[in-house]
């Protein structure tokens, strides 16, 4: 299994960027952070890196449930979305998939949340 879901777009980076934010959104998911990996490995250690961008994207319905269920799952949260740019043009939006996260806890009341997450990023990326 692997642990993360992705698609290849024909998108320009920026709007790959705001077409995930807007697929995110209509599947319940709100983007809490946004870390441009571009500009901070430039600011921090002055190299040239792609276009990359971590969002930090919350179902706040299954956030809830999932924290009923596990305390300490917050460090797992929020999942995350990545933009990055690719070589040939071309922009790539992968997530994080919880269902393959959810194998490193013992607490089998999880796995429905994770698939239902699951679902719902499977549904973004068939968007796109």
């Amino acid at each position: 299994m692997k642990y993360y879901i992705e698609k290849t777009t024909e998108y320009a980076f920026d709007e790959a960027v705001e077409k995930v934010t807007e697929a995110l959104k209509k599947e319940g998911f709100g983007v809490l952070s946004e870390i441009n990996i571009h500009e901070k490995l430039k600011e921090k250690l002055d190299v040239d890196f792609r276009k990359y961008r971590i969002l930090g994207a919350c179902n706040p319905r299954k956030a809830y449930e999932a924290l009923q269920f596990e305390n300490k799952i917050g460090t797992m949260l929020p999942c995350n979305v990545i933009v990055q740019e690719l070589d040939d043009g071309k922009t790539e939006v992968a997530a994080v998939n919880p269902v393959a996260s959810m194998l490193a806890v013992d607490n089998r009341s999880l796995t429905e949340v994770a698939s239902e997450i699951e679902e719902k990023l499977q549904r973004v990326m068939h968007s796109l």
